[in-house]
């Protein structure tokens, strides 16, 4: 496919400051899928869920309501395990352990975004990097040449050039895709709000 083909040229003629690039794409393009399939999992609650915890308690089934939580494995079903677990002691050391919990909760599903973050920063850079070398090759080899010619300097200019189309490709797909987990984890972290502030509300009525 002479696309591909041409995206191949590219990739090799950007000279070695593209191998972390791609390493940094690749690794980008990981915790993204990664994130994905967490977020996915940590926003998924069954149907009835609360509701089923609600009625368990209110009819004094502490225990069955702990053995509902312990089988659904998301953040919201462990915060309220937790608070169920805390059940006899006073309210405010049931409602810091649900704190606490959702703490520990949201650095899980914060995890490694710092490293998009970074590599947003970084990747850019480094193709700006790999350019300004690449420059210098091409100054160096015109001033080693006799004769001038425009074939040569442009050819040059053009590999150049490449690692900072790469970096800023890597940069911004690393942002966009940076920004829309943060997106997604807000959104899960506000159900952990609702469910611990619903949960909290039964356990002292």
């Amino acid at each position: 496919d002479e696309g591909s083909l041409s995206l191949l040229v590219l990739l090799t003629k950007g000279g070695y400051m593209m191998i972390p690039l791609i390493i940094l794409w690749i690794i980008a393009v990981y915790v993204f899928i990664e994130r994905i399939l967490v977020l996915k999992h940590a926003s998924k609650t069954p149907e009835n869920f609360q509701n089923d915890i609600r009625e368990k308690v209110q009819a004094g089934a502490i225990n069955e309501a702990k053995l509902v939580c312990s089988k659904v494995d998301t953040p919201v079903a462990r915060m309220i395990e937790k608070g169920l677990s805390r059940v006899g002691k006073p309210m405010k050391d049931i409602a810091i352990s649900i704190e606490n919990i959702g703490k520990l909760e949201i650095s899980k599903l914060e995890r490694r975004l710092s490293m998009l973050a970074t590599i947003s920063g970084v990747a850019p850079m480094l193709g700006f990097l790999g350019t300004v070398l690449g420059m210098v090759k091409v100054f160096q080899n015109m001033s080693k040449e006799k004769t001038f010619e425009i074939a040569s300097l442009s050819g040059g200019i053009m590999e150049a050039m490449i690692t900072t189309v790469g970096g800023l490709i890597v940069g911004i797909v690393a942002y966009v895709a940076y920004n829309y987990l943060v997106s997604k984890v807000e959104k899960v972290i506000h159900n952990m709000e609702g469910a611990s502030t619903v949960s909290y509300t039964h356990l002292r009525a």
